[in-house]
């Protein structure tokens, strides 16, 4: 595909998939429509950059259907000023979207792999204001705290502990929280105050398992489980709530739906997130 090809693709992947899903932040969707998702999938995918669905970049992990992408984005409200912690790097897209949006994105992701890659599509695209980390996400990166924002592109049983007092007073977490594997509610907590965090919930989604010491175990790990207690891939893993915000939230936030004000969730069922 040309370069003119891609670029008229990549509008009207915003127009349909994202605009169209009731997206309206423009802030939002300039920043979709100014990173050419083709430069982060393989090149034997690249003429389905910008088909409405995930798509696999190895390691058994996946690039975000845009649409979720934009729907993260807008509700982590991003600002010039605002730094960002992005939780599972993947080939970098989401990224590189968030930091059109911010002052800094510091990004991790425990596959060596997939931060080398993440690296030199960054660099190639000029993208200085990303810095790519190898290593567990759930334990954050104290030493750019406090985060504007953290936002985890891999569900997991519970908003993981560091991540609160990571974040910084009027900070928000966009995370999928859930107990079972690959079925989440796309959880946003506001931390409001010292020990004040409120959650909703945007929707049901479906992303790749957030693997870490405060989240689910490595595949193999899990299966190894599962064999001995003869099934129940969820059996002695994790804690706190599947439902909004998991532990430390009060119970009055559960399950309690964001305000629908401009993304909508509805129709992003079965999505493949970056992990």
């Amino acid at each position: 595909m040309a370069m003119s090809d891609f670029n008229e693709a990549r509008e009207r992947m915003v127009e349909r998939q994202i605009v169209g899903r009731g997206i309206r932040d423009p802030r939002v969707l300039a920043a979709m429509r100014s990173v050419p998702r083709e430069a982060f999938v393989p090149d034997y995918l690249r003429d389905l950059a910008y088909e409405d669905r995930p798509l696999p970049i190895g390691n058994e992990q996946t690039i975000s259907q845009p649409a979720i992408v934009a729907t993260m984005l807008e509700a982590a409200d991003l600002s010039p000023t605002d730094l960002v912690l992005d939780v599972g790097t993947g080939s970098g897209y989401a990224a590189a979207v968030a930091a059109t949006l911010a002052a800094h994105v510091y990004s991790i992701e425990r596959h060596a792999e997939l931060v080398a890659m993440a690296r030199d599509m960054l660099a190639r695209l000029n993208m200085s204001n990303v810095t790519v980390y190898l290593g567990d996400g759930t334990a954050g990166l104290a030493e750019h705290a406090p985060y504007d924002a953290i936002i985890a592109a891999a569900g997991g049983p519970h908003i993981p502990d560091v991540w609160r007092r990571q974040l910084a007073i009027g900070g928000r977490i966009v995370m999928p929280v859930g107990r079972e594997l690959h079925y989440q509610k796309l959880i946003k907590l506001v931390r409001h105050g010292e020990d004040d965090y409120r959650s909703c919930s945007l929707g049901e989604v479906s992303f790749v398992p957030l693997v870490g010491a405060d989240a689910w175990p490595a595949p193999d790990e899990h299966r190894r489980g599962a064999d001995k207690s003869g099934g129940g891939g969820d059996s002695g893993v994790g804690g706190g709530s599947g439902e909004a915000g998991g532990r430390g939230v009060g119970g009055a936030e559960r399950g309690r739906s964001c305000p629908r004000s401009a993304g909508e969730v509805a129709g992003l069922h079965g999505l493949l997130a970056v992990a």
